[in-house]
């Protein structure tokens, strides 16, 4: 361990990865559970911490909305947690666990021994990728710093979410995506996505005519769905934006894996999740059939 503090710079970047494509698109987090009719995903946050709102915190206690969400971690998680890196580093610690956006892990010498703060991601962690924690920190191993950002990039729903600078417009000339939002996540998650969703900005092609375009993109950063204003038009069937949507929630749940270096856009467990859309079939063909008219308009 080096003296003064202590941290994994790499892993703020890797925080702020995004995920954007034509349509819609990734893979499950090693920590995942079904929800819905038959979709798999990652829970937002670690089983043993509980995001409280900032408004249950005013209510509870009669002080005045601060707006900020207070963090409670389950002791007996953090102390098995506390115990493994105290293995690893070969002395006492003091562990704090964070909710931070973007320093993941970080440590620093106090007296007689050094504080960590991890993420809460963390608490849910299997035993080798906590040991790994410890590794890095106490030798700067480079396996164990890719362990350690592989877990990061499975567990990105965990991290919590840049709220975003320009205003969130849902209601759109056509479509209310709200509406179908709500109605999306009621359907296929039990309510667990958090993400936001939003019509994105109506821009022309500099060339006159657009020779691609992405219908739908999420910023995992910013747990942000923004949908093509596009698909706000009459012609354009309410079933066909609910894909967009539903798919781009997917994404949110089923966070995209690391292997080898890269990431696995749509994986076989993404395509099947994508299929329990009510109107997946129905959706493809309209596609086919009408992209060179979204293309035009």
């Amino acid at each position: 361990m080096s003296q003064g503090q202590v941290s994994l710079p790499f892993l703020a970047s890797r925080v702020q990865s995004r995920s954007r494509h034509r349509l819609v698109s990734a893979g499950p987090s090693t920590a995942s559970r079904r929800v819905g009719p038959g979709l798999v995903a990652a829970p937002p946050l670690a089983r043993s911490a509980v995001r409280v709102p900032p408004s249950a915190q005013s209510e509870a206690s009669g002080q005045p909305n601060t707006g900020a969400a207070n963090l409670f971690v389950h002791e007996g998680a953090r102390q098995q947690l506390e115990r493994s890196l105290r293995r690893a580093l070969g002395k006492r610690i003091v562990l704090a666990i964070t909710d931070n956006r973007r320093a993941m892990v970080s440590a620093h010498p106090v007296a007689g021994g050094v504080e960590v703060r991890v993420h809460h991601m963390f608490l849910d962690a299997d035993p080798f990728t906590q040991h790994a924690v410890g590794r890095y920190l106490r030798h700067g191993d480079r396996a164990a710093s890719l362990t350690i950002g592989s877990y990061i990039e499975a567990n990105q729903q965990r991290i919590r979410a840049v709220k975003p600078r320009r205003a969130v417009h849902t209601q759109g000339r056509k479509h209310d995506l709200q509406n179908i939002f709500d109605r999306m996540n009621d359907t296929y998650f039990n309510g667990m996505v958090d993400a936001t969703v939003t019509w994105g900005r109506r821009t022309k092609p500099a060339s006159g005519q657009r020779s691609s375009i992405k219908l739908g993109a999420y910023c995992a950063e910013k747990k942000l769905i923004r949908i093509h204003p596009q698909l706000d038009r009459s012609w354009v069937p309410r079933y066909f934006v609910e894909y967009v949507v539903f798919h781009e929630m997917l994404h949110h749940m089923m966070p995209m894996p690391v292997r080898d270096g890269r990431r696995e856009i749509h994986t076989a467990d993404f395509r099947a999740g994508e299929q329990r859309f009510r109107h997946y079939e129905r959706a493809i063909e309209w596609e086919h059939q009408h992209i060179t008219r979204l293309l035009r308009s």
